[in-house]
């Protein structure tokens, strides 16, 4: 840890800060059995067991992370405004609020605990790891079925459909934003917060998330983040979970030569050659599923 940082012990579980917070509030509802503290969002989250609830999910924004060059205010706004879209975009594959509020300095938004494992799993096998290690939860998907890689694929995708009915658009959204169960085979999408209500425009030159999953739109500022933008991200993100991530190649794809075909299309440079919609990327998708799962 470097001496820069401040270590917070909460029960049997330590983590790195910028300064000192206080966390008392969080001690009293329960075990604190995992945290998520590396994380560049202003937010830290942490696993905890109560007694009477079982497991949840605490997101909390208010302390000053060891990634986060932000101020905890704006981390906090950002929170509260979060909290809504998970509600209203409310989905079997999205992770389920159950209350959200003030507490300390800062805000918090409780979910349902899932059972699964992050896709990117950065802190744990930073990359190369990520892509190569036997036990890397991104690893092990990959080892997969194809049928079991698009039933996963296509929840996320159905999601992402809601998404863009409600009128609202994805930011943001990567592999580090998908837990899967391993046991029961089970996906859930786990982060929303910076998803926009349509229309939207790049305000920012480099919008957040990660460039490999990025639109050159989202790169570009003035430019409008819409459907299309999306169309371009759920491409992505089947060349990651099915193919060479980057490596676009047929060679390097899991799922026939028809997928292929439009995942491709999806990921085009030039706006005007992808799909129009989610709902169009999606249909053409599941008609091409036909090709890889027919016996």
């Amino acid at each position: 840890m470097s001496d820069s940082y401040v270590e917070i012990r909460l029960g049997k579980v330590s983590f790195p800060l910028q300064e000192f917070h206080d966390f008392s509030w969080i001690e009293n509802q329960g075990r604190i059995f995992q945290v998520f503290a590396q994380q560049d969002s202003g937010n830290i989250s942490f696993g905890i067991e109560t007694q009477d609830q079982g497991r949840k999910f605490i997101k909390y924004a208010g302390a000053k992370t060891t990634e986060y060059r932000g101020e905890t205010d704006d981390a906090v706004t950002r929170l509260k405004e979060a909290v809504l879209l998970y509600d209203e975009l409310s989905h079997p594959s999205l992770i389920k609020l159950l209350n959200h509020y003030p507490a300390g300095n800062g805000y918090v938004a409780e979910f349902e605990w899932f059972d699964g494992e992050n896709l990117h799993p950065h802190e744990t096998y930073p990359p190369p790891e990520k892509y190569i290690h036997p036990n890397s939860p991104y690893f092990r998907f990959k080892q997969l079925s194809v049928a079991q890689r698009l039933q996963a694929l296509n929840e996320i995708f159905d999601f992402h459909v809601q998404v863009e009915q409600c009128g609202y658009v994805a930011l943001d959204f990567y592999d580090g934003s998908i837990l899967y169960d391993f046991n029961q085979h089970l996906v859930r999408v786990c982060d929303i917060d910076l998803y926009q209500r349509k229309p939207f425009y790049n305000t920012m030159g480099r919008l957040w998330g990660s460039s490999r999953f990025m639109s050159p739109e989202e790169f570009e500022l003035g430019a409008p983040i819409d459907s299309i933008t999306n169309v371009f991200n759920m491409g992505a993100i089947a060349f990651s979970l099915l193919g060479g991530e980057r490596d676009r190649s047929l060679e390097r794809w899991d799922a026939g030569n028809e997928l292929h075909k439009i995942a491709l299309k999806a990921v085009s440079p030039d706006r005007v050659n992808r799909f129009t919609s989610v709902a169009e990327f999606v249909a053409r998708f599941t008609d091409g599923c036909s090709e890889v799962l027919e016996p």
